[in-house]
């Protein structure tokens, strides 16, 4: 043996050893097996199904006081461009508060008289209410309604009811873009960055705290003293709450300083808000401490929550265009109901009313997250 390793030349033989030791290794390690087999089987459907920067069948109120053929025609228009989904609405009023929770996208307002103003070629207005929080979802569908104007009517305006003069609009659009009228990505990037940076940190560094214990061996010392796993679990926890605050802070000051990101609602209730994504982010860190056996794994179980968050909350692409089964991953994420609230606090002046549904979805993932970090941190102890 000894001649053997002195040997000069290169031997095949003492590759293929080392190959099969490093085998061997990465098949008793099966979570980093795992990562290796599932990042680019999640990424592959991710990017090749999930994402798309341009959504289709957006939620629109229409609100007509008459439904005349005109009127359905331009509807059944804006259906046809692909972009609209429409569900009408009694009032103005109330489809406005839907825009203002999230539940649709666009407004479509018809004035009273619009057939009546129609017939007698004088251009009625048709009031257009775009929720422009996130240009890329909004973009594209208004760029296809400008189009309605030269289209919608051409059947129905024949002979003597066509335009006096070839090539005019029987009627205009008035855009209004509501939240964000510059279209500036800046509002909807920096208030999403406090999630994302959030997610990203504090994840880490409570799923490593509890591995570094584990790799420097004075996790036995904490499992021989009295203290109990909820009393554990408070006492890792709670340093990061006041790191996350700071790193909030930070992100505020500059979307105000930097950015000049309007703050349309409540410091106080925003704060609520990032103290309960705190929370159930720290959950979830704590639980992949539990599961992981080294810091490397703790950082491999960390990029591997972290992907889905930043692509299935609508912080990098639209929401709404992605498919239904997607969506359905993205609302059991806890950084898609903090965007939401973040958004609506800062650009939309939303109150405890409309985010109640968000926060109680966050709740309900922070419980749950926490139940399973606890168990098995019994299960460590066991």
């Amino acid at each position: 043996m000894a001649r053997d390793a002195g040997d000069p030349r290169f031997s095949w033989g003492r590759v293929l050893a080392v190959l099969r030791k490093e085998f061997l290794q990465l098949r008793r390690d099966r979570l980093t097996f795992a990562m290796l087999i599932g990042v680019p089987l999640l990424q592959l459907m991710l990017f090749g199904y999930a994402i798309n920067a341009d959504p289709r069948r957006l939620p629109t109120a229409v609100v007509a006081a008459e439904a005349t053929p005109m009127v359905r025609a331009v509807v059944r228009a804006a259906e046809h461009t692909g972009y609209f989904q429409v569900v009408q609405v009694p009032t103005e009023g109330e489809a406005e508060a839907l825009l203002a929770r999230g539940e649709v996208q666009f407004v479509l307002v018809f004035p009273s008289d619009f057939t009546h103003r129609l017939l007698r070629g004088e251009r009625p207005a048709l009031a257009v209410y775009a929720d422009a929080s996130d240009p890329a979802a909004a973009g594209p569908a208004l760029n296809a309604l400008l189009t309605l104007p030269r289209q919608a009517l051409w059947r129905e305006l024949t002979g003597a009811l066509a335009p006096l003069r070839p090539g005019a609009e029987p009627f205009e659009l008035r855009v209004h873009r509501r939240y964000n009228p510059e279209g500036l990505s800046a509002y909807n990037v920096v208030p999403g960055l406090m999630g994302v940076i959030l997610t990203m940190t504090l994840v880490m560094m409570t799923a490593m705290a509890m591995t570094r214990e584990r790799e420097r061996g004075t996790l036995e010392n904490l499992l021989a003293t009295p203290v109990r796993p909820l009393e554990m679990m408070v006492g890792k926890i709670l340093p990061y709450v006041l790191v996350g605050y700071v790193q909030v802070l930070l992100v505020f000051a500059a979307a105000r300083q930097l950015f000049e990101v309007p703050m349309a609602g409540s410091f106080v209730l925003l704060s609520a808000a990032v103290l309960m994504f705190i929370l159930a982010t720290l959950a979830v860190g704590f639980t992949f401490s539990t599961l992981a056996r080294s810091q490397m794994q703790s950082m491999q179980l960390t990029m591997f929550y972290f992907l889905p968050n930043i692509l299935l909350s609508g912080f990098m692409f639209p929401f709404r265009g992605m498919p239904r089964w997607a969506q359905w991953i993205g609302e059991l994420l806890p950084l898609t109901h903090f965007n939401r609230m973040v958004r609506g606090v800062m650009l939309k002046g939303a109150g405890w009313e409309a985010l109640a549904p968000e926060a109680a979805a966050i709740g309900a993932f922070m419980l749950a997250a926490g139940a399973v970090a606890l168990l098995r941190y019994r299960q460590t102890i066991d």
